[in-house]
């Protein structure tokens, strides 16, 4: 096997990407002292596109095709995303080489007015571009007005605060505003009862090229437990369809040694909402898949199968 000596990582530019490239660049060098490190910025067509939905745009890949097309044509050795942002399918020749160590992967309230779920007033304007995070809010309460909301964590986090602005409140990723140090703007960490986050939410995913040399490499920052616990995740949404037309969330974690799965299917709207949970001794990947993909099917059965078409 060949050795390397240095590793090229790919990013996208806002100050949370860069934040968590260095941290993957600052553990492997921990790791291994001796490797070089280095990075290069790269501008991603979500990253251009700032007046539009993000669905209308064109989803998750709109954050990592550019990122991809450099590992393709070996600019970079690894990328560095949100994990929540890459789709679950892999592009042949690519692979998610490691995950390291996820942080919280709850939604949080970010209102001027220090509002929470519970004491917004009644038709509060609620800046979200997540139609996962609208479906369940509506659920809750369903006199909410969403509105969208683009750009990067501090762009969000100034119109929140703006005395001016639009929005009564703002959701995002903990994990988000933690990194960038910013909790203190935090009005409420929001229950899992009432926002279920995205599958992966939280966790940093290092892609790279299926490569032994490089796989090896990475393999010693990569986290069991929390790649086995974003791998139910993320199949229960692969399981429900690759272009799954409602608002899917899940979380996945350890409990007397099993991975407990929850999963939730929502209605546009909020109207309609399908929880469903599973649990499973699962210690390897192929077990953690099957979690996954066998809880999308229960819930399929259950009714979001027809929930589904209703919106296809």
């Amino acid at each position: 096997m060949m050795s390397i000596n240095t590793l090229r990582f790919g990013t996208r530019g806002s100050d949370l990407a860069i934040w968590q490239t260095k941290h993957v660049m600052a553990l492997l060098q921990k790791a291994m002292p001796s490797l070089e490190v280095e990075h290069e910025i790269i501008k991603t067509r979500g990253d251009r596109i700032l007046d539009t939905p993000l669905p209308l745009v064109g989803g998750k890949g709109v954050f990592t095709a550019e990122l991809e097309a450099a590992l393709h044509e070996k600019r970079i050795d690894c990328a560095v995303h949100s994990l929540k942002d890459l789709p679950t399918e892999q592009p042949a020749g690519l692979v998610i080489g490691a995950l390291p160590t996820r942080a919280n992967p709850a939604d949080v309230l970010i209102s001027r007015h220090g509002y929470t779920l519970a004491t917004l007033p009644n038709g509060a304007r609620i800046g979200t571009s997540s139609y996962r995070r609208a479906a369940q809010l509506l659920h809750q309460r369903p006199d909410l007005k969403m509105l969208d909301l683009r750009g990067n964590v501090d762009t969000r986090i100034r119109k929140a605060l703006d005395e001016n602005g639009d929005y009564d409140a703002i959701v995002l990723a903990h994990a988000g505003v933690e990194r960038l140090g910013k909790l203190e703007v935090v009005s409420e960490t929001l229950r899992f009862e009432d926002m279920l986050p995205a599958p992966g939410q939280g966790a940093i995913a290092v892609q790279c090229r299926d490569d032994e040399t490089l796989l090896k490499v990475l393999e010693c920052i990569n986290h069991t437990e929390t790649a086995l616990a974003v791998t139910a995740e993320r199949a229960f949404l692969a399981g429900l369809g690759g272009g799954c037309s409602v608002p899917v969330a899940s979380y996945a974690h350890w409990e007397n040694q099993q991975i407990v799965l929850h999963g939730r299917v929502s209605s546009p709207d909020g109207s309609q909402q399908f929880d469903i949970s599973a649990t499973s001794p699962a210690h390897d990947m192929p077990s953690a898949y099957l979690l996954g993909m066998s809880l999308a099917q229960e819930a399929l059965e259950k009714g979001v199968k027809a929930l589904i078409e209703q919106q296809a």
